[in-house]
């Protein structure tokens, strides 16, 4: 049996894909993994086999900086970071109008390499990345089963009268006025028509007799799988989604970091957890503005720096741990409180370790998240652009209290652990491939 995994060449997706083919590699079977080159290494460190495939212009081996991107990429991703610091909207309205060329980038020349890759693997399941849209085209246009995993929120999927790019839900420190989002709205629908219209096009020139799409963000494979904790999702709007499962979580093994190992032993303090992922560590102005939050608190503090330069973000406490890149897994099973972007391997690596959050949302899917975990009661979110120093040390001191926010992302946690995403994935599409 072989599992044919496709993934863009960013390790934030690619870790939570290949984590969930472990299953499929614990029972002997082979996993062949189609990315791009620049993370080949990990592909190998889960032992598995490469196709190579470029599904975009970007890459991100782990730490993403817009000066090691492409040219065209670099000024794309310095264009992102500035709409982030205009706020929720703009960085929304920058992300749609990038949305076209970024998703179905070469889509046709895309689409009939991933149809070689499974003329040549011949693999017996298919799992692609939801945002792998001209991988996807290619599978469509073929006729070849697959399952498309969500990775994001689920509202990276549209469903009802929903539009993506147009986040459905709010977090009360987030909430744009009403006017705001009705222009972003018809930006988007704009966007969705434009998108749709592109994988139309293409889909006829793989297979002229394939169905046009009304609406190509909405499209999904034989098998929805959702990087996601069930728990977390509104109840009325899984009701709108098609066969779906939800993963609860794929994290993964990391190897022993003795450093890491040396610090958690030094000290049976309280441990805060910091990181604001690949792409949104370039905002080292937050960063200053968690640290300094921190410097008040008797906690002890893990800061994944990403690509912002240590030297913007303050005086440091000798005692922090601080580096460019942290065993995320490990540390969040320390930890008392994570303070995350609220990417979801963040979201959901934390709530697996019972750890709750405090979000400072900048994009995306990251938004319509924030309102779930304030909702749920696992977290607490704040504007990254509109909080203070104050506001951050207080959001923590009322995570570390006992109960609340506490005893709630346990409470998940407990039920994330009892049966891992990689398990439930492998038994999903085995039961749809069945049928």
């Amino acid at each position: 049996m072989t599992l044919l995994v496709i993934s863009p060449d960013y390790a934030s997706h690619l870790y939570p894909l290949a984590t969930l083919a472990t299953a499929w590699q614990a029972e002997g079977e082979r996993v062949v993994v189609a990315t791009g080159a620049a993370t080949d290494a990990v592909v190998r460190a889960f032992g598995y086999d490469r196709e190579h495939l470029q599904l975009g212009r970007g890459s991100n081996p782990g730490v993403i900086r817009a000066e090691e991107q492409p040219p065209g990429e670099d000024d794309a991703l310095r264009g992102f970071f500035d709409a982030t610091r205009r706020g929720a909207v703009a960085a929304l309205e920058f992300q749609a109008r990038a949305r076209g060329d970024d998703l179905l980038w070469n889509a046709v020349g895309v689409a009939r390499e991933v149809q070689a890759i499974v003329e040549r693997v011949k693999p017996d399941a298919v799992i692609v990345d939801h945002l792998a849209f001209g991988a996807r085209l290619g599978l469509v246009g073929a006729q070849v089963p697959h399952a498309d995993v969500v990775l994001g929120h689920p509202t990276a999927l549209t469903v009802g009268d929903g539009v993506y790019g147009h986040p459905p839900t709010w977090a009360r420190a987030m909430r744009p006025a009403d006017e705001e989002l009705a222009d972003l709205r018809v930006l988007c629908e704009g966007v969705r028509d434009t998108f749709t219209a592109q994988w139309n096009a293409a889909l006829k020139d793989l297979r002229p007799s394939a169905q046009p799409s009304r609406d190509a963000f909405a499209e999904t494979g034989d098998l929805l799988l959702l990087n996601y904790p069930a728990a977390l999702h509104e109840p009325e709007r899984t009701a709108l989604l098609p066969p779906h499962t939800f993963l609860g979580s794929a994290v993964r093994e990391e190897p022993r970091d003795a450093q890491v190992e040396a610090w958690l032993d030094a000290d049976e303090g309280s441990v805060v957890y910091v990181s604001l992922g690949s792409f949104l560590s370039a905002r080292s102005d937050v960063l200053a503005l968690i640290a300094d939050a921190l410097r008040r608190l008797d906690v002890r503090v893990a800061l994944a720096t990403g690509s912002a330069p240590v030297e913007e973000l303050g005086p440091l406490p000798q005692g922090w741990l601080v580096r460019e890149f942290l065993p995320q897994v490990r540390l969040l099973a320390a930890s008392s409180v994570a303070v995350t972007h609220g990417g979801n391997n963040s979201v959901t690596e934390a709530l697996t370790a019972g750890v709750p959050l405090l979000v400072l949302p900048f994009s995306t899917d990251q938004f319509a998240g924030a309102a779930a975990i304030e909702r749920t009661g696992v977290g607490v979110c704040l504007d990254p652009n509109a909080t203070t120093s104050g506001d951050i040390a207080d959001a923590v001191r009322h995570l570390l209290a006992p109960g609340g926010a506490r005893s709630a992302a346990a409470a998940i946690g407990e039920g994330l652990r009892e049966v891992p995403g990689p398990q439930r994935a492998r038994a999903a599409v085995r039961q749809a491939l069945s049928g």
